[in-house]
């Protein structure tokens, strides 16, 4: 491809170095495999619709599986002067020369290549956040549940406000995490729709069966449309998207939990492998691990600015401004945030309550206040702005007599206030009758876990069924390749780079003892 017949000489060094590197070595581990596999089954469609004959595509089949299998060693330190894809084909050729090498691109554009290569890409990062945001999901259930009577402060501005439960607290957390997750498998829904048999933009006259591909490749169907499917990038925007979103969540979290564990407040207890010392200050207890979910769940939003700022006012066409560097670097953000959901879920799993402090804290804010107001109106018939305003009174008068409990100023103070009992006015009673409103009440919380639980169990069977349907599709493409080159010797080919597990497969789990692995719903 040094000489297209339309262009007879290659780009500059520099920009050469700029858009594909000094050699081809980083886009031989990050896009060769993908490209590889994305071959096999584009020849195996042409072998089927009598585009290619067997022996050409046997021999094309070969040479791509005899590369794939000796890691790419051939093209490793080369310079790619147009391009990974291109140095690619360029070797082919001169494996098997120009009569079969040379039939690799029939009905076919690097446009919709490269638009299949970003979806496959796509998936094993995906599976690895969705599998963490579900762990996270997982131990925020069962925290949630284990700590239910747990009562603390809600807190409004940084006040006491009223009494709630820990484990109110993180099923809240979780229901958030769960439009989240929800919103992180809609964004990437369209990874199932394969771009293959688009071409450059408007299809092909040939007589292609882009489903075929599109089957043995694991999608769920072919392009519905051939500029949509050149033109888009918007799987990875959308993911983006979510990620942003998810990564807000986990910074709230996080930022709660620095000030539930500092020494002013200590509502949490973490054990040492989860906080770290000062190389000064020898008392230190840092949990810096909350820190970093802060900083490492930002780099998506930025990423996403990115991605919409590059493809903003395009036209809707193939573009390299679209589908290559709106895009680039997505999926180390995306790692980024399925890291932050990582060392939250490891802070949540191994924090205690202390229940004590907790309390004290409920109680000291005077938490049960609105409670004593609701009272004053339901048995004592006063206007609910009236109740206010004495209960107010009251609040006023216990901080001022040095911080007295609520039920003994309530005894010294005058008018209705007197008559209603204290007993309905111990925090963990509050929050336990509060059973409205989604309120932390055993009820009310027992079916807000249940839902979230139901919807946990969807999202799971969701990710099994899809990953299924990949590995399937590997298993579909080495008999298919068998099936053409008639060689039953040929061994499996995988295509996902080294630091991704293969596609489906499980992602390496750590002990659950230390991790809350086991607190699945």
């Amino acid at each position: 491809m040094e000489n297209t017949g339309r262009i007879t000489r290659t780009i500059r060094r520099t920009a050469r170095e700029i858009l594909f590197g000094a050699t081809a070595d980083a886009a031989v581990d990050a896009e060769l495999p993908y490209i590889a596999r994305t071959d096999r089954a584009h020849v195996v469609m042409l072998a089927e619709s009598g585009l290619l004959d067997r022996a050409t595509a046997s021999a094309l089949l070969g040479a791509i599986d005899d590369l794939a299998r000796r890691g790419f060693a051939d093209l490793r330190g080369a310079i790619a002067p147009r391009g990974i894809y291109l140095l690619y084909e360029d070797h082919l050729i001169r494996a098997v020369g120009i009569g079969v090498g040379g039939a690799l691109q029939v009905g076919r554009s690097r446009n919709d290549l490269n638009a299949t290569i970003a979806r496959l890409k796509m998936r094993a990062p995906f599976v690895r956040f969705a599998r963490e945001a579900l762990r996270l999901q997982a131990v925020l259930l069962g925290r949630a549940r284990r700590h239910g009577d747990a009562v603390m402060p809600a807190y409004t501005h940084y006040q006491a406000a009223v009494p709630i439960t820990y484990g109110h607290y993180l099923a809240g957390v979780a229901t958030a995490l769960d439009r989240d997750i929800a919103a992180l498998f809609a964004s990437i829904a369209t990874i199932d729709d394969s771009p293959l048999g688009a071409g450059a933009v408007g299809g092909t006259t040939l007589p292609i069966r882009a489903s075929r591909t599109a089957e043995l490749l694991g999608f769920a169907r072919g392009p519905g449309h051939s500029i949509d499917a050149v033109a888009t990038r918007d799987f990875v925007v959308r993911a983006l998207a979510a990620a942003a979103m998810l990564g807000l969540t986990l910074s709230r979290a996080a930022a709660d939990l620095l000030l539930w564990t500092s020494a002013e407040l200590g509502f949490l207890d973490l054990p040492d492998h989860l906080v770290g010392s000062s190389s000064m200050m020898p008392q230190k207890r840092n949990v810096y691990f909350l820190e970093h979910v802060q900083g490492r769940s930002a780099a998506a939003l930025g990423a996403f600015v990115q991605a919409v700022t590059a493809s903003h006012a395009k036209p809707f066409t193939n573009s390299i401004a679209v589908g290559t560097e709106s895009t680039s670097g997505a999926i180390d953000v995306i790692a980024k945030t399925r890291e932050a959901a990582t060392l939250l879920r490891l802070v949540v799993a191994g924090a205690s309550p202390r229940r004590d402090a907790m309390r004290a804290s409920a109680e000291a804010g005077y938490t049960s206040a609105t409670e004593l107001a609701n009272l004053l109106v339901v048995d004592g018939g006063l206007p609910f702005r009236a109740a206010h305003e004495a209960v107010g009174a009251v609040v006023r008068a216990a901080i001022e007599a040095g911080g007295k409990p609520l039920c003994a100023a309530m005894a010294e103070a005058d008018g209705p206030v007197r008559a209603i009992d204290p007993a309905r006015l111990d925090v963990a009673a509050v929050a336990r009758a509060s059973e409205r409103g989604g309120g932390p009440g055993p009820e009310s919380r027992s079916a807000a876990l249940s839902a979230l639980s139901a919807r946990f169990a969807h999202h799971r069977r969701a990710l099994r069924e899809r990953t299924a349907r990949w590995r399937s599709a590997e298993e579909a493409l080495d008999r298919a390749v068998r099936a053409v080159t008639g060689d039953l010797r040929v061994a499996p080919l995988r295509g996902a780079p080294a630091e991704e597990p293969p596609h489906g497969a499980p992602a390496k789990r750590s002990s659950p003892s230390s991790e809350g692995d086991k607190e699945i719903p």
